[in-house]
């Protein structure tokens, strides 16, 4: 009910394109999405674009599951749509995630949860072929934490790390299925989390936000450690802007792929 998840702090809201047809409802001083879950949104399907079962931990407002989800169900007659599951520890971020899930008539594919990731309230035997997460990228004493609590816990460690985000993964990951995840491109943490709980580095993609910088986040593409033993790793990365300051050419394609109109955040 509406009542339990109260939009909270920050006023007023606005209802935003998303991606293709869809549209988010975010808080207008609040947390709002980025390129960075775009980003991670596209490489999820790109490798497993046949996907029947998502799960996206830490969903927040539900950006990387919906813009997965959106781009999964191009093509199909909707009996075949996959379906998405959510789990988000933040009554504001997920009362305003339900409510895009009705305004956009998804109610049927999308089941957002309440609950901490690191407990997520799912089946035990529960597993899904795609899941997703955009982890905080720092630790409680590392940054400053921001007096409006939805953007301070998705950015700060308040909940949980990448760590436990992998761990999560790791027990609902089916046979064959992926993990994706953007993290700080320059955090030794990002390539040490999967592999510390039984998962293996597929790909990378570094993401450059200006020319002639170090990539500042990056996505990688983990499965089940024992189903990749002896697979060759492979790498990319996507310049936003280039040396002129404008957007690239790969960039703009990419915002194209996704119908995406409005600035990047």
């Amino acid at each position: 009910m509406l009542a339990e998840f109260p939009e909270g702090p920050g006023g007023a809201e606005s209802l935003d394109h998303l991606v293709g047809p869809w549209h988010i409802l975010q808080l207008s001083r609040g947390h709002r999405f980025s390129t960075d879950d775009l980003v991670a949104a596209w490489l999820a399907w790109r490798y497993r674009p046949a996907a029947r079962s998502l799960l996206d931990l830490g969903s927040g407002i539900g950006t990387v599951g919906l813009c997965t989800l959106q781009k999964l169900v191009e093509g199909r007659p909707r009996a075949e749509w996959p379906h998405l599951t959510t789990v988000e520890a933040q009554a504001v971020s997920l009362g305003l995630q339900r409510r895009t899930v009705r305004i956009n008539g998804l109610c049927d594919v999308v089941m957002p949860l309440h609950g901490d990731l690191r407990t997520a309230p799912l089946a035990p035997d529960a597993r899904f072929d795609l899941i997703t997460g955009s982890p905080p990228y720092f630790p409680a004493d590392a940054a400053l934490l921001s007096p409006h609590p939805q953007k301070a816990h998705a950015r700060i460690e308040l909940r949980g790390d990448v760590f436990d985000y992998a761990a999560t993964a790791q027990r609902h990951l089916a046979p064959q299925g992926r993990f994706v995840f953007v993290m700080l491109a320059q955090d030794p943490r990002t390539e040490q989390a999967p592999v510390a709980h039984g998962m293996a580095v597929e790909h990378r993609l570094d993401v450059v936000f200006a020319a002639g910088r170090a990539p500042h986040v990056c996505v990688l593409v983990c499965g089940h450690a024992e189903e990749l033993e002896g697979a060759e790793r492979t790498t990319e990365s996507m310049v936003i802007r280039g040396e002129d300051g404008e957007w690239t050419q790969a960039y703009q394609d990419f915002r194209r792929m996704f119908r995406w109109t409005h600035p990047p955040a």
